[in-house]
Protein backbone atom coordinates (compact mmCIF):
# COMPACT_ATOMS: atom_id res chain seq x y z
CA UNK A 1 0.00 0.00 0.00
CA UNK A 2 2.96 2.06 0.81
CA UNK A 3 4.97 1.63 -2.33
CA UNK A 4 1.74 2.36 -4.69
CA UNK A 5 1.21 5.78 -2.42
CA UNK A 6 4.66 6.72 -3.39
CA UNK A 7 4.28 5.19 -6.76
CA UNK A 8 0.93 7.06 -7.12
CA UNK A 9 2.07 10.52 -5.83
CA UNK A 10 5.83 10.39 -8.46
CA UNK A 11 3.30 9.81 -11.09
CA UNK A 12 0.86 12.81 -10.07
CA UNK A 13 4.14 14.97 -9.60
CA UNK A 14 5.57 13.82 -13.04
CA UNK A 15 2.28 14.78 -14.44
CA UNK A 16 1.34 18.32 -13.11
CA UNK A 17 5.71 18.86 -13.11
CA UNK A 18 4.63 18.46 -17.14
CA UNK A 19 1.89 20.46 -17.36
CA UNK A 20 3.06 23.10 -15.85
CA UNK A 21 6.29 23.06 -18.04
CA UNK A 22 4.50 22.99 -21.14
CA UNK A 23 2.04 25.54 -20.36
CA UNK A 24 5.28 27.63 -19.90
CA UNK A 25 6.14 27.12 -23.34
CA UNK A 26 3.19 27.74 -24.88
CA UNK A 27 3.02 31.15 -22.97
CA UNK A 28 6.49 31.78 -24.40
CA UNK A 29 5.40 31.11 -27.93
CA UNK A 30 2.20 33.16 -27.68
CA UNK A 31 4.37 36.21 -26.13
CA UNK A 32 6.81 35.66 -29.05
CA UNK A 33 4.39 35.49 -31.61
CA UNK A 34 2.23 38.85 -30.01
CA UNK A 35 5.58 40.70 -30.43
CA UNK A 36 6.38 39.49 -33.77
CA UNK A 37 3.09 40.68 -34.69
CA UNK A 38 3.13 44.06 -33.16
CA UNK A 39 3.02 46.94 -35.39
CA UNK A 40 4.22 50.32 -34.54
CA UNK A 41 1.03 52.88 -34.95
CA UNK A 42 2.62 55.98 -36.55
CA UNK A 43 1.33 59.17 -37.85
CA UNK A 44 2.59 60.43 -41.44
CA UNK A 45 2.58 63.70 -42.48
CA UNK A 46 3.62 65.47 -45.82
CA UNK A 47 2.03 66.19 -49.34
CA UNK A 48 0.08 63.87 -51.50
CA UNK A 49 3.02 63.93 -54.37
CA UNK A 50 2.76 61.77 -57.11
CA UNK A 51 5.87 59.66 -56.16
CA UNK A 52 4.34 59.36 -52.82
CA UNK A 53 1.22 57.61 -53.38
CA UNK A 54 2.15 54.55 -52.65
CA UNK A 55 2.38 55.48 -49.25
CA UNK A 56 -0.42 57.49 -48.43
CA UNK A 57 -2.84 55.02 -50.14
CA UNK A 58 -1.41 52.60 -48.40
CA UNK A 59 -0.33 50.43 -51.71
CA UNK A 60 3.45 50.45 -50.13
CA UNK A 61 3.34 49.00 -46.43
CA UNK A 62 6.18 50.35 -44.32
CA UNK A 63 7.46 47.13 -42.97
CA UNK A 64 6.64 46.12 -39.57
CA UNK A 65 4.11 50.22 -39.46
CA UNK A 66 0.96 50.41 -39.42
CA UNK A 67 0.80 54.07 -40.69
CA UNK A 68 -2.11 57.17 -40.94
CA UNK A 69 -1.44 59.64 -43.21
CA UNK A 70 -2.08 63.24 -43.11
CA UNK A 71 -1.79 65.72 -45.89
CA UNK A 72 -0.21 69.04 -44.54
CA UNK A 73 1.51 71.85 -46.23
CA UNK A 74 5.13 72.74 -45.22
CA UNK A 75 5.01 75.38 -43.24
CA UNK A 76 2.86 73.59 -40.92
CA UNK A 77 4.93 70.68 -40.90
CA UNK A 78 7.88 72.56 -39.96
CA UNK A 79 5.78 74.66 -37.18
CA UNK A 80 4.76 70.89 -35.68
CA UNK A 81 8.00 69.47 -35.52
CA UNK A 82 9.85 72.51 -33.87
CA UNK A 83 7.29 73.52 -31.75
CA UNK A 84 8.21 70.55 -29.85
CA UNK A 85 5.05 68.90 -30.11
CA UNK A 86 6.19 65.85 -32.16
CA UNK A 87 2.15 65.53 -33.89
CA UNK A 88 3.81 63.24 -36.37
CA UNK A 89 6.12 60.49 -36.00
CA UNK A 90 7.33 60.95 -40.07
CA UNK A 91 7.26 63.95 -41.29
CA UNK A 92 7.83 66.05 -44.68
CA UNK A 93 10.09 68.65 -43.49
CA UNK A 94 12.26 71.64 -44.90
CA UNK A 95 15.27 71.07 -45.24
CA UNK A 96 17.53 73.97 -44.52
CA UNK A 97 14.74 74.79 -41.73
CA UNK A 98 15.97 71.97 -40.14
CA UNK A 99 19.43 72.39 -40.38
CA UNK A 100 18.88 75.77 -38.95
CA UNK A 101 16.97 74.21 -35.85
CA UNK A 102 19.66 71.83 -35.71
CA UNK A 103 22.54 74.10 -35.51
CA UNK A 104 21.13 77.60 -33.99
CA UNK A 105 18.76 75.65 -31.51
CA UNK A 106 20.04 72.66 -30.85
CA UNK A 107 16.91 71.32 -32.05
CA UNK A 108 17.39 66.89 -32.26
CA UNK A 109 13.92 65.75 -32.00
CA UNK A 110 14.16 64.12 -35.21
CA UNK A 111 16.53 63.06 -37.13
CA UNK A 112 16.60 62.65 -41.02
CA UNK A 113 16.91 60.17 -43.40
CA UNK A 114 17.85 60.39 -47.23
CA UNK A 115 14.43 60.37 -48.73
CA UNK A 116 13.57 63.82 -50.96
CA UNK A 117 10.19 64.38 -51.17
CA UNK A 118 10.01 68.00 -52.97
CA UNK A 119 13.42 69.10 -54.79
CA UNK A 120 13.43 71.60 -58.06
CA UNK A 121 15.30 74.34 -60.18
CA UNK A 122 14.84 77.64 -58.61
CA UNK A 123 15.76 80.18 -61.83
CA UNK A 124 12.37 80.00 -61.85
CA UNK A 125 11.27 81.11 -58.73
CA UNK A 126 12.44 84.95 -59.51
CA UNK A 127 10.35 87.34 -60.60
CA UNK A 128 10.96 91.08 -61.85
CA UNK A 129 8.85 94.56 -61.88
CA UNK A 130 9.25 94.89 -65.85
CA UNK A 131 9.69 98.57 -65.43
CA UNK A 132 12.58 98.52 -63.35
CA UNK A 133 15.00 97.79 -65.90
CA UNK A 134 16.03 93.93 -65.23
CA UNK A 135 17.17 92.41 -67.74
CA UNK A 136 20.16 90.06 -65.94
CA UNK A 137 20.87 88.68 -62.88
CA UNK A 138 23.47 90.99 -62.55
CA UNK A 139 21.20 94.06 -62.19
CA UNK A 140 19.65 92.35 -59.16
CA UNK A 141 22.06 94.16 -57.31
CA UNK A 142 21.18 97.70 -56.13
CA UNK A 143 17.47 96.29 -56.30
CA UNK A 144 15.07 95.99 -53.52
CA UNK A 145 13.90 92.29 -53.16
CA UNK A 146 11.17 91.27 -51.67
CA UNK A 147 10.38 87.58 -49.92
CA UNK A 148 7.98 86.23 -47.24
CA UNK A 149 10.90 84.17 -45.87
CA UNK A 150 14.15 84.95 -46.12
CA UNK A 151 15.61 81.96 -44.64
CA UNK A 152 13.49 78.81 -46.43
CA UNK A 153 14.99 76.26 -48.31
CA UNK A 154 13.97 78.17 -51.57
CA UNK A 155 15.55 81.64 -51.09
CA UNK A 156 18.72 79.79 -49.78
CA UNK A 157 19.55 78.18 -52.77
CA UNK A 158 18.52 81.06 -55.19
CA UNK A 159 20.80 83.33 -53.29
CA UNK A 160 23.71 80.72 -53.06
CA UNK A 161 23.10 79.95 -57.27
CA UNK A 162 23.30 83.65 -57.72
CA UNK A 163 26.25 84.35 -55.66
CA UNK A 164 28.22 81.30 -57.75
CA UNK A 165 26.79 81.71 -61.07
CA UNK A 166 26.18 85.13 -61.18
CA UNK A 167 28.53 87.19 -58.55
CA UNK A 168 25.25 88.41 -57.06
CA UNK A 169 25.84 89.09 -53.43
CA UNK A 170 22.72 88.85 -50.70
CA UNK A 171 24.53 92.10 -49.25
CA UNK A 172 24.24 93.85 -52.77
CA UNK A 173 20.40 93.78 -51.89
CA UNK A 174 17.84 95.15 -50.08
CA UNK A 175 15.93 92.81 -48.73
CA UNK A 176 11.89 93.68 -47.89
CA UNK A 177 9.80 90.92 -46.17
CA UNK A 178 6.20 90.92 -46.34
CA UNK A 179 4.49 89.93 -43.41
CA UNK A 180 1.75 87.46 -45.55
CA UNK A 181 2.04 85.09 -48.47
CA UNK A 182 -0.38 84.59 -51.25
CA UNK A 183 0.59 81.49 -51.56
CA UNK A 184 -0.54 80.40 -47.56
CA UNK A 185 -3.49 78.38 -48.48
CA UNK A 186 -0.68 76.22 -50.47
CA UNK A 187 1.86 75.95 -48.20
CA UNK A 188 1.00 76.69 -44.75
CA UNK A 189 1.64 79.12 -42.71
CA UNK A 190 5.49 80.07 -42.76
CA UNK A 191 7.65 78.79 -40.06
CA UNK A 192 9.70 80.97 -37.66
CA UNK A 193 13.04 78.99 -39.10
CA UNK A 194 11.67 80.55 -42.48
CA UNK A 195 12.00 83.82 -41.41
CA UNK A 196 15.49 84.06 -39.77
CA UNK A 197 17.48 87.33 -40.93
CA UNK A 198 21.23 87.14 -40.31
CA UNK A 199 23.48 89.84 -39.02
CA UNK A 200 24.68 92.22 -41.80
CA UNK A 201 21.80 92.19 -44.53
CA UNK A 202 20.14 95.10 -45.00
CA UNK A 203 16.72 93.46 -44.14
CA UNK A 204 12.89 96.31 -43.67
CA UNK A 205 9.56 95.48 -43.59
CA UNK A 206 6.72 95.93 -46.18
CA UNK A 207 4.08 97.89 -45.74
CA UNK A 208 2.08 96.10 -43.41
CA UNK A 209 -0.82 94.30 -44.63
CA UNK A 210 0.65 93.67 -48.39
CA UNK A 211 1.35 90.31 -48.87
CA UNK A 212 4.66 89.76 -51.08
CA UNK A 213 2.85 89.62 -54.59
CA UNK A 214 1.57 92.72 -53.65
CA UNK A 215 4.54 94.31 -52.68
CA UNK A 216 5.75 93.79 -56.47
CA UNK A 217 2.46 94.38 -58.19
CA UNK A 218 2.08 98.18 -56.31
CA UNK A 219 6.16 98.87 -56.83
CA UNK A 220 7.64 98.66 -53.63
CA UNK A 221 10.31 96.29 -54.47
CA UNK A 222 11.95 95.80 -58.11
CA UNK A 223 11.50 91.90 -57.73
CA UNK A 224 10.81 88.74 -55.89
CA UNK A 225 12.17 85.82 -54.86
CA UNK A 226 9.59 83.04 -53.81
CA UNK A 227 9.45 79.21 -53.59
CA UNK A 228 5.75 79.86 -55.29
CA UNK A 229 4.30 81.74 -58.30
CA UNK A 230 3.21 85.37 -57.13
CA UNK A 231 -0.62 85.66 -57.54
CA UNK A 232 -0.03 88.73 -59.86
CA UNK A 233 2.03 86.32 -61.97
CA UNK A 234 -0.50 83.67 -61.62
CA UNK A 235 -3.11 86.08 -62.71
CA UNK A 236 -1.12 87.00 -65.63
CA UNK A 237 -0.70 90.52 -65.10
CA UNK A 238 1.76 91.93 -67.27
CA UNK A 239 3.99 94.51 -64.72
CA UNK A 240 4.88 91.09 -63.51
CA UNK A 241 7.29 88.17 -65.21
CA UNK A 242 10.47 85.67 -64.52
CA UNK A 243 13.37 87.19 -64.83
CA UNK A 244 14.95 83.81 -67.00
CA UNK A 245 12.37 84.18 -70.05
CA UNK A 246 13.24 80.28 -70.69
CA UNK A 247 13.91 79.11 -67.08
CA UNK A 248 13.81 75.58 -68.40
CA UNK A 249 16.62 75.81 -70.53
CA UNK A 250 18.61 77.50 -68.27
CA UNK A 251 17.86 75.50 -65.59
CA UNK A 252 18.83 72.49 -67.40
CA UNK A 253 22.23 73.95 -68.58
CA UNK A 254 23.02 74.67 -64.74
CA UNK A 255 22.15 70.80 -64.17
CA UNK A 256 24.78 69.68 -67.04
CA UNK A 257 27.06 71.81 -65.46
CA UNK A 258 26.71 71.31 -61.68
CA UNK A 259 25.09 67.76 -61.62
CA UNK A 260 23.13 69.52 -58.67
CA UNK A 261 19.06 69.15 -58.73
CA UNK A 262 18.05 71.39 -55.66
CA UNK A 263 16.75 69.39 -52.91
CA UNK A 264 14.14 71.67 -50.89
CA UNK A 265 12.18 68.89 -48.36
CA UNK A 266 13.59 65.56 -46.43
CA UNK A 267 11.90 63.02 -44.96
CA UNK A 268 12.25 63.16 -40.79
CA UNK A 269 11.63 60.62 -37.89
CA UNK A 270 11.53 60.92 -34.47
CA UNK A 271 14.98 60.36 -33.26
CA UNK A 272 13.15 58.71 -29.91
CA UNK A 273 11.69 56.02 -32.67
CA UNK A 274 14.62 55.22 -34.40
CA UNK A 275 16.67 55.34 -31.04
CA UNK A 276 14.23 52.07 -30.05
CA UNK A 277 13.46 50.50 -33.58
CA UNK A 278 17.21 50.72 -35.17
CA UNK A 279 15.51 49.28 -38.46
CA UNK A 280 12.86 51.61 -38.92
CA UNK A 281 15.52 54.07 -41.35
CA UNK A 282 15.88 51.08 -43.25
CA UNK A 283 11.79 50.04 -43.25
CA UNK A 284 11.07 53.56 -43.98
CA UNK A 285 13.57 54.44 -46.78
CA UNK A 286 12.83 51.09 -49.09
CA UNK A 287 9.20 52.27 -48.40
CA UNK A 288 9.31 55.78 -49.94
CA UNK A 289 11.75 54.01 -52.74
CA UNK A 290 9.55 51.50 -53.46
CA UNK A 291 6.40 53.78 -53.81
CA UNK A 292 8.68 56.44 -56.30
CA UNK A 293 9.76 53.22 -58.44
CA UNK A 294 5.61 52.55 -58.44
CA UNK A 295 5.44 55.91 -60.12
CA UNK A 296 8.56 55.45 -62.35
CA UNK A 297 6.65 52.20 -63.75
CA UNK A 298 3.12 54.23 -63.76
CA UNK A 299 5.11 57.08 -66.46
CA UNK A 300 6.86 54.18 -68.67
CA UNK A 301 3.41 52.95 -69.18
CA UNK A 302 0.84 55.54 -70.18
CA UNK A 303 2.42 58.56 -67.74
CA UNK A 304 0.85 60.45 -70.05
CA UNK A 305 -2.51 59.68 -69.93
CA UNK A 306 -2.43 60.87 -65.94
CA UNK A 307 -1.30 64.24 -67.07
CA UNK A 308 -3.09 67.29 -69.23
CA UNK A 309 -0.08 68.39 -70.30
CA UNK A 310 -0.04 67.82 -74.40
CA UNK A 311 4.26 67.11 -74.67
CA UNK A 312 4.13 65.22 -71.25
CA UNK A 313 5.41 61.86 -73.13
CA UNK A 314 8.14 64.51 -74.65
CA UNK A 315 9.13 65.94 -71.41
CA UNK A 316 9.51 62.67 -69.72
CA UNK A 317 12.01 61.25 -72.30
CA UNK A 318 14.17 64.36 -72.07
CA UNK A 319 14.26 64.35 -68.70
CA UNK A 320 15.95 60.82 -68.62
CA UNK A 321 18.26 61.63 -71.40
CA UNK A 322 19.42 64.11 -69.49
CA UNK A 323 19.71 63.22 -65.82
CA UNK A 324 19.19 59.18 -66.01
CA UNK A 325 16.05 57.24 -65.61
CA UNK A 326 16.20 57.38 -61.33
CA UNK A 327 16.34 61.14 -62.12
CA UNK A 328 14.49 61.33 -58.56
CA UNK A 329 17.51 59.98 -56.30
CA UNK A 330 17.10 59.02 -53.05
CA UNK A 331 20.37 57.73 -50.41
CA UNK A 332 23.23 59.94 -49.40
CA UNK A 333 26.21 59.28 -52.14
CA UNK A 334 23.62 59.49 -54.62
CA UNK A 335 22.56 63.58 -53.53
CA UNK A 336 26.19 63.91 -51.73
CA UNK A 337 27.20 67.13 -53.81
CA UNK A 338 23.67 68.37 -53.89
CA UNK A 339 23.84 68.52 -50.37
CA UNK A 340 26.60 69.56 -49.20
CA UNK A 341 26.27 72.82 -51.17
CA UNK A 342 23.45 73.90 -49.47
CA UNK A 343 25.55 73.42 -46.36
CA UNK A 344 27.94 75.38 -47.65
CA UNK A 345 25.26 78.12 -48.65
CA UNK A 346 23.88 78.79 -45.33
CA UNK A 347 27.00 79.07 -43.64
CA UNK A 348 28.13 81.31 -46.66
CA UNK A 349 25.06 83.71 -45.69
CA UNK A 350 25.07 83.89 -42.11
CA UNK A 351 22.27 81.59 -41.62
CA UNK A 352 23.35 78.07 -40.07
CA UNK A 353 25.90 79.33 -37.42
CA UNK A 354 28.68 75.82 -38.23
CA UNK A 355 29.13 74.27 -41.09
CA UNK A 356 26.84 71.27 -40.51
CA UNK A 357 28.10 67.80 -42.17
CA UNK A 358 25.89 64.85 -43.52
CA UNK A 359 26.76 62.51 -41.10
CA UNK A 360 25.36 64.49 -38.43
CA UNK A 361 21.82 65.25 -39.56
CA UNK A 362 21.09 61.80 -41.37
CA UNK A 363 20.89 58.97 -38.87
CA UNK A 364 23.49 56.64 -38.93
CA UNK A 365 21.37 53.71 -40.24
CA UNK A 366 20.35 55.48 -43.00
CA UNK A 367 24.24 56.78 -44.38
CA UNK A 368 24.85 53.48 -46.33
CA UNK A 369 21.29 53.10 -47.50
CA UNK A 370 20.93 53.60 -51.56
CA UNK A 371 18.52 51.85 -54.66
CA UNK A 372 18.97 49.28 -56.81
Amino acid sequence: MKLFNKLTFVVLFTLITSLLFTGCQNAESDNKKNVANEKLQLKVAGYDLDRLEGIFKGKVPIEGCEIEFQKLGIGDANTAAFSGAGTYDITEIGLHPFMLAYANNDFRDYTLIPVFPIRTFRHKSIFIHTDRGINSPEDLKGKRIGTPGYSSTSLTWIRGVLKDEYGVDPEDITWVLSNKDSSAEAAGKISAEEQVVPEGINAVYGTAGKDESELLLSGEVDALFHAAEPKAYIEGNPKVKRLFDDARSTERAYYSETGIFPIMHVIAIKTELVEENPWLAKAVFEAYSKSKSMHYTKLDKIGWAYSSLPWFAQEYEETKKLMGDNFWPYGIEANRKTLETLFRYSYEQGLASKHLTIEELFCAESLELSEE
